[in-house]
């Protein structure tokens, strides 16, 4: 997906050894449609040529703050108004010092000077510099004025020493990015609760009972809704995924401890969308050992779980919307409407599991939204297309 089509990003790269990083974060934006201009630093030219970041983003790199060749008349004051966002990475101490004291002596610091546009710095440095008072108090001041920080990571440095001060990778800075431009912010100030992934109901210490899900759609929701502006928990069963960045995720194995989380997220909860596919049954007995093989058969004894979604449509506070999901595999509609209707949700997101692209472990997924006044049927898509459809129709009907 072109996330980031017909936006303008401007990377202000300084003059520290993290410089050559930069040349796959200018490379990620361009391929999520950006167009990219990259502003340097003399110092910065040491590290890594400005025809690299040419090459990279088919534009102009500008070092000189009087080059007489840009494509812009007054190229600080055009690049300035360009710009929907700056991302100045890495960011040395001098630089930061410039920056939070409204110095403007280059080319990047006059762009940033001039600009109205989100502005974000990437500190990286040896972690004493970091760490010494002065450099904090331009830090917060940077953040006074506006500015975002972007977290350095912690790990080997160039100079050799071991802390915090690197650069963090090309992928996490552009997440950043992504979080600011991607979406039009429709969800700003709304707090959205997620649940994904599967429960684990413990036998004995060794074994469990669970199901096939993967997460991956209720992943995509939480990413979604944070890209919208929205404020996410994400109530996570035991998965296989990196969890979606500036989310809040809840870890959680079984049912009970699902239902745990729910209740506490809640109250402060505005959307609720149950994407989890949640055990129905737990065994009613937990060996405290292994159980061992025998030569006859087992028979294990199970016992209901909460229904959680059933608890929250109950126990809902005036605004909160409730979003189901629902798996069939036999009389699919009706029986995703008899769950709708009986537990009095929103809205419930059905997937019919014979459909090709639609089962567990899938990147693709086709849902069907039902609501007490009809029906929406979506085509096959991958699965964040399809969080993007199910939000669409969540703010449609909160409207």
């Amino acid at each position: 997906m072109k996330d980031l089509q017909g936006k303008c990003v401007v990377l202000g790269v300084t003059g520290g050894i993290a410089a050559y990083k930069m040349a796959d974060t200018a490379r990620l934006l361009v391929k999520m449609g950006a167009e990219v201009h990259v502003v340097m630093t003399e110092n910065a030219a040491r590290f890594i040529t400005p025809l690299t970041f040419e090459s990279l983003t088919n534009q102009r790199c500008v070092v000189d703050t009087f080059a007489r060749d840009f494509q812009y008349n007054v190229a600080h004051i055009s690049l300035a108004k360009a710009a929907d966002l700056i991302l100045i990475a890495p960011a040395t101490a001098n630089v930061l010092a410039k920056l939070a004291h409204g110095v403007a002596d280059d080319m990047l610091t006059t762009v940033v000077l001039a600009a109205r546009c989100k502005k974000l710095a990437a500190p990286s440095m040896n972690t004493a510099m970091l760490e010494n008072p002065v450099t904090q108090d331009n830090l917060a001041a940077l953040q006074k004025y506006g500015f975002e920080i972007v977290e350095p990571a912690a790990g080997l440095l160039a100079c050799g020493d071991v802390g915090k001060g690197k650069l963090p990778p090309p992928e996490e800075l552009a997440e950043h990015v992504l979080r600011h431009l991607a979406r039009e912010k429709t969800l700003q100030g709304v707090r959205v609760t997620v649940t994904a992934g599967p429960t684990q109901e413990a036998l004995d210490p060794v074994r469990f009972l669970t199901n096939h899900s993967s997460g991956k759609m209720g992943y995509a929701i939480a990413r979604e809704a944070m890209l919208r502006g929205a404020a996410v928990t994400l109530i996570s069963g035991p998965v296989a995924l990196e969890p979606p960045p500036f989310v809040q995720v809840e870890p959680v194995v079984s049912a009970k401890d699902m239902f745990l989380a729910v209740q506490k997220a809640l109250p402060e909860t505005d959307i609720l969308i149950k994407a989890a596919a949640v055990a129905d049954y737990r065994p009613a007995t937990v060996a405290r050992e292994k159980m061992k093989k025998q030569d006859h058969d087992l028979n294990i004894a199970l016992e209901r779980t909460d229904d959680i979604l059933r608890w929250a449509a109950q126990n809902r506070h005036p605004g909160l919307f409730v979003c189901g999901f629902s798996m069939e595999t036999e009389n699919v509609m009706a029986n995703s409407r008899e769950k709708l209707e009986k537990k009095k949700l929103d809205m419930i997101a059905v997937n019919d599991l014979r459909t090709p692209g639609a089962g567990f472990g899938v990147d693709t997924n086709a849902v069907t939204l039902l609501t007490p006044e009809g029906r929406e049927e979506l085509p096959l898509l991958s699965k964040a297309e399809a969080a993007a459809r199910l939000l669409d129709a969540i703010e449609k009907k909160r409207v």
